[in-house]
């Protein structure tokens, strides 16, 4: 019986040590698994970035932008905004012909400076490391025409309290003007008391006059008048106004 017991210990030895072998058997896989562990997390299902044109002058254009995700799935700012003059060019990031940088804040706006009156623009955006955002493929975006009048204003007289200027309106283009809008901003606290020789509109420290019924035609090279009577505190040296149909 004692060999019975034996017999049947040594088996149990050898299944045991058949277990054991059997997991050293395994183990390189156990061992590699935590690789898995390295491979990069992926980015979430939202574009990096967007941005839109959102102001243009008759020589340059406004963008907003904002960044959504950072690097490595994004981007970090200041933002350059490119800008195109044919879809392809933008398409193929061929031949910029103006940029313009953003500041460190993750939205907000480039404004491009020195650009063609009249003019279709195509943008794309990238960051300071030279990534190309692939997703952003904006415009046309176009600056203003050129207008066909000029206006200038000069005070004629000033006091404590007030003032009183004249502007005048002049046809800079190659035909007739028939109606002309001359706009500006106050800086301080001026405000409009009475406009002759056309109509006003305010709003806030917004000031339009329009033409009046009697002089909204103005031939070409040829110019009018309109008076205003302004309150402030201390009158304004000058005032700086544009002109437009």
């Amino acid at each position: 019986m004692f060999r019975t017991f034996g017999v049947v210990l040594t088996a149990a030895t050898v299944a045991l040590t058949g277990g054991l072998t059997a997991a050293s058997a395994v183990e390189p896989a156990f061992v590699a698994s935590p690789t898995a562990s390295l491979t990069p997390f992926p980015c979430p299902p939202a574009l990096p970035m967007g941005g839109r044109a959102t102001g243009a002058t008759t020589t340059s254009l406004t963008f907003s932008y904002w960044i959504t995700l950072s690097p490595p799935c994004g981007y970090d700012p200041p933002i350059t905004v490119s800008l195109f003059t044919s879809q392809e060019d933008s398409e193929q990031w061929r031949d910029p012909v103006a940029e313009g940088v953003s500041g460190r804040d993750r939205h907000g706006t480039i404004t491009v400076e020195g650009l063609t009156p009249d003019t279709a623009y195509w943008f794309r955006f990238s960051d300071p490391e030279g990534n190309r955002d692939p997703y952003v493929f904006g415009g046309p975006a176009r600056t203003l025409p050129q207008s066909a009048c000029d206006a200038t204003a000069v005070v004629d007289a000033g006091w404590s309290g007030g003032f009183v200027a004249t502007v005048t309106v002049r046809n800079t283009g190659d035909e007739p003007l028939d109606g002309w809008r001359v706009s500006w901003r106050w800086s301080g606290d001026e405000r409009v008391q009475s406009v002759w020789g056309g109509v006003v509109e305010v709003t806030g420290t917004d000031v339009t006059v329009r033409n009046a019924a009697y002089n909204g035609t103005v031939s070409v090279e040829g110019s009018t008048t309109f008076g205003l009577l302004a309150a402030a505190s201390v009158p304004p040296d000058a005032v700086s106004v544009t002109c437009g149909r």
